[in-house]
């Protein structure tokens, strides 16, 4: 190309017009500079990481922007960072935390276990004795218990056991919802790492479109309809009684199993959700605070399906190295002893009254209207982002969606990625730990002046913002 050309075509390129300036995407850049500037060892570790993690991460949900705390220690409901600075977390290891980090008598189940030794290659005692508390714990629906290392495995144990049971394929889960690393239906834009299953997706809360979806399979192919009785991590979104109720006719109807995953929710009634709503899955899953906090998921249920894992039946094999390892089965026999009834009561209250005082907040500073229809679109679907008959939004700018001891702190709008990453920085400059996402699971180490603290924390960023919450 001659020279003069070059010169013609670099002139008359077309400049991108500027981006329109955003105060909060200004302010967000702001906070993470000085979440830059405030910890630096954290990053450090961060950079040094990156040379052997794919981006400095193993697990997904805790990379952040602009990188991650790294904790050096744990204790109560207290994290202690490397760069020194100490959070009161009321993130809880996304519920499976629920102990705290250093709960004593767990501790002192698994030096006493691990006195005696480990990695058995045989059945130990602890396993018979967590098995049969399981099976009395979740008595309205676990009759037999299988244990796993996580929520992901047991639920993928529990569609098998489905497909094989009914001799169907296809799987009806629902848009939003998280049933593991293998089992996610929460959009985010990335490619799927799912197992490849026939998996019927319908719309979560919403029983006449479930019933338009089920009623155009061909019939006898639904093998199970795998559901949460409040979606976790979609946004802490509760199922409603008469939809939950609509899926155990609906399964019992085409000759699917129902399934519950309650790997999250069955720390919010001592019995499960299912249980506190009076409705009996064939089969449950449960996660890891079962197993004291530690690795660790189950899936039971009815006999005649459960059955099909008695090796005596040669029938169905369920493998893993550590399915009864002794370190978890000493942790979940000490922690389900903690977790009694009463404490159960008492956190859920705790967790319950945290959520009303936050509306509180909303309604006092003008951000929450208190219009049915408001309060219809916030119970309906959290990440349904609908517009009201007279085209306003249907739903206020910042609000918060959960049951008891699960919680999440959500923003509608245009700006809500930017309020988002706000309120997360925010939180994390007033020594308070949650996810970024807004999600909260509180332990039994978080008391009343932890809740407080937390509402006086959230209500400055209300007043902060209150201009662009209040439109």
């Amino acid at each position: 190309m001659p020279a003069h050309a070059r010169t013609s075509s670099l002139t008359s390129a077309p400049k991108s017009p500027p981006s329109p300036y955003n105060p909060l995407e200004s302010a967000l850049s702001t906070a993470q500079s000085k979440f830059t500037i405030r910890n630096p060892i954290s990053l450090r570790t961060y950079n040094q990481s990156l040379h052997h993690l794919p981006g400095g991460n193993t697990r997904t949900v805790l990379h952040t922007s602009p990188f991650p705390l790294t904790f050096a220690s744990g204790e109560a409901c207290k994290l202690t960072s490397v760069d020194g600075h100490t959070y009161t977390d009321f993130l809880g290891e996304y519920t499976a935390g629920i102990y705290g980090h250093n709960s004593q008598p767990i501790y002192a189940a698994m030096q006493d276990a691990l006195r005696k030794g480990w990695s058995f290659g045989g059945n130990n005692t602890y396993e018979k004795e967590l098995a049969k508390v399981v099976c009395q714990r979740f008595k309205e629906t676990i009759e037999l218990v299988r244990f796993t290392n996580s929520g992901t495995e047991a639920n993928l144990m529990a569609i098998g056991a489905a497909i094989n049971f009914t001799g169907q394929k296809k799987i009806l889960v629902f848009e939003n919802s998280y049933h593991g690393g293998t089992l996610s239906f929460i959009s985010k834009g990335r490619s799927s790492m799912n197992v490849p299953h026939d998996f019927v997706l319908a719309p979560y809360n919403d029983i006449s479109k479930t019933r338009a979806i089920l009623f155009g399979l061909p019939p006898r192919s639904l093998a199970a309809i795998l559901v949460e009785p409040m979606q976790g991590s979609g946004g802490c979104i509760a199922g409603s009684p008469k939809f939950l109720h609509y899926l155990r006719e609906a399964a019992t109807e085409y000759g699917a199993l129902l399934i519950f995953d309650e790997a999250m929710t069955s720390r919010l009634s001592y019995g499960g959700l299912g249980q506190r709503y009076g409705i009996r899955p064939d089969l449950m899953t449960l996660g890891k605070w079962v197993g004291g906090g530690m690795t660790f998921g189950a899936f039971g249920g009815r006999k005649e399906i459960m059955g099909m894992f008695d090796p005596r039946n040669e029938q169905l094999s369920h493998s893993g190295t550590f399915n009864n390892n002794i370190v978890t089965m000493s942790a979940g026999l000490a922690g389900c002893k903690l977790l009694d009834v009463d404490t159960i009561n008492a956190l859920d209250a705790r967790g319950q009254r945290m959520k009303e005082i936050i509306e509180e907040v909303l309604r006092k500073n003008g951000i929450y209207r208190d219009t049915e229809e408001e309060a219809e679109s916030i119970r309906s679907n959290g990440y349904s982002h609908s517009v009201s008959s007279n085209g306003a939004p249907s739903r206020p700018t910042m609000y918060v969606t959960g049951i008891g001891s699960l919680l999440n702190v959500h923003f509608f709008g245009d700006d809500r990625e930017a309020l988002q990453g706000l309120f997360f920085h925010h939180m994390l400059e007033e020594n308070i730990y949650l996810a970024p996402r807004g999600f909260m699971a509180l332990s039994i180490e978080i008391k009343d002046e932890h809740v407080e603290a937390f509402v006086v924390a959230l209500e400055r960023f209300v007043v902060r913002y209150k201009q662009t919450l209040d439109n």
